[in-house]
């Protein structure tokens, strides 16, 4: 039937030049032959009709015609035109607790529809990338480290569409989800996770040191990157260009000592860098209240302002960076942002995540707490999509990473001569040792 569902839609916009949905509701309605008199009055009526401001033209509805009912409950579609849908919604987001700071970010937030859809799509492709690449590494067909975003998808796309693409963003290992935000592919991330020639990095990288234009990485030691980011940051202060770094980190990095440095150094020189903590509540197999004194992540600043947002709403995430980015624009230096939010796996590939934490601790969470179902539910709730076009994005996403699985394991690997290119950047090739000294190999950059 959905099929079917999708043909006939195909078809209708071919014919019209206008976009056409169809969906099915025999749930609410049910056309029966005279031989069924009580079956019809057993059937759920049809919903109301939503109100006269939002419902759309009668040329702009457009129906199938109704084959001949041979048998009692023979199902009916109905045509819905995208003016039926709620364009934008206002929604009421939870208050974000702040450090150093008159007030925070707003507690609400408008949503189109257009942009709803987008971070739909965007936050369950992550997911659905990274339960693939779960699946390659059982198979052994990615080996090594591999840390999944799964649960943490509202930090990425939330961030993302609050910043600018010229804006500057630097991670630690758990990074295939900003990966993608900034524009790489999910063909070229899971080819650099089979180390396959066609991967983002040319397959050398691997899961933690994947990179993009404005996109730094990536970083395997932990905590390494928050310097990094403060020198960014320092950059985009030195050349006056108005941008700003998200410097992102675990709270399993939170105590690092390099952190505090670093706060010290951007707060003196009023750096435009936003510091965020992922506190998914485990730095590997260790909760947050055993690993640290203070678990209020975004007073960790002291003298730097700090806002907690809630960090699995991903509209709260978007308004609370808007916040942050606009106030390094302006000049105050640099805030912290600590973001509470959840991963599903564990530490990394290695760790089943069950040892240190419940199943139904997990399963809770999933339940009440989902960023993907918190903003599907809200535009469903708001009309502003129906759920088989969330159905039609969820195919179409699976078969985009279904290819992208295909192509990541039939790329070829990198051949041994390309081994140690790129070590310098625009140089003459050079001639590096192997691994005994007659053993030559080139690099070109």
């Amino acid at each position: 039937m959905k099929n079917m569902l999708t043909i006939i839609s195909n078809a209708l916009c071919r014919i019209t030049g206008k976009n056409v949905l169809l969906i099915d509701l025999s749930e609410y309605v049910s056309l029966t032959s005279p031989a069924a008199p009580a079956l019809a009055k057993t059937q759920r009526q049809p919903p109301k009709p939503p109100p006269v401001s939002t419902r759309a033209s009668a040329e702009q509805l457009v129906s199938a015609p109704a084959a001949p009912l041979a048998s009692p409950g023979a199902r009916v579609v109905v045509s819905r035109s995208y003016a039926d849908f709620t364009p934008q919604a206002t929604f009421d987001i939870k208050k974000c607790e702040v450090h150093r700071l008159e007030e925070g970010p707003a507690g609400k937030a408008e949503l189109t529809r257009e942009q709803g859809l987008q971070y739909y799509r965007t936050m369950q492709t992550i997911r659905r990338m990274e339960l693939r690449a779960d699946q390659l590494y059982k198979q052994k067909i990615i080996r090594g480290f591999c840390h999944l975003y799964d649960g943490q998808e509202a930090c990425a796309v939330g961030i993302e569409s609050a910043i600018n693409p010229s804006d500057h963003l630097i991670t630690a290992y758990r990074s295939h989800g900003y990966t993608y935000t900034r524009g790489v592919s999910v063909k070229e991330i899971l080819a650099e996770l089979t180390g396959r020639k066609g991967g983002v990095a040319k397959g050398k990288g691997g899961s933690m040191h994947m990179y993009a234009p404005h996109f730094y990485g990536g970083n395997g030691i932990v905590g390494a990157q928050i310097p990094l980011g403060a020198g960014i940051a320092l950059a985009c202060q030195y050349q006056g260009n108005n941008q700003v770094c998200v410097t992102l980190y675990g709270d399993g990095a939170a105590n690092q000592g390099q952190l505090f440095e670093s706060f010290n150094m951007a707060a003196l020189w009023k750096l435009p860098c936003i510091f965020i903590c992922e506190n998914n509540r485990y730095g590997m197999g260790t909760s947050v209240e055993r690993a640290s004194a203070s678990t209020d992540y975004y007073m960790r600043g002291d003298f730097i302002p700090g806002i907690r947002v809630d960090g699995m709403d991903v509209l709260c995430v978007r308004e609370a960076t808007k916040f942050a980015a606009d106030h390094c624009r302006a000049g105050k230096g640099p805030i912290v942002m600590e973001l509470q939010t959840y991963r599903y796996h564990g530490h990394s590939m290695s760790d089943p995540g069950v040892s240190y934490r419940t199943r139904e601790e997990i399963q809770e969470v999933r339940s009440k707490s989902d960023p993907i179902s918190l903003l599907k539910e809200r535009m469903l709730s708001s009309n502003m999509a129906s759920a088989e076009e969330f159905k039609v994005i969820d195919v179409e996403i699976r078969k985009e990473v279904e290819e992208a699985a295909q192509f990541a394991t039939s790329d070829p690997e990198p051949p041994l001569e390309e081994l140690c290119n790129h070590i310098f950047y625009n140089e003459a090739p050079i001639e590096v040792r192997g691994t005994n000294p007659w053993s030559k190999l080139k690099s070109v950059s």
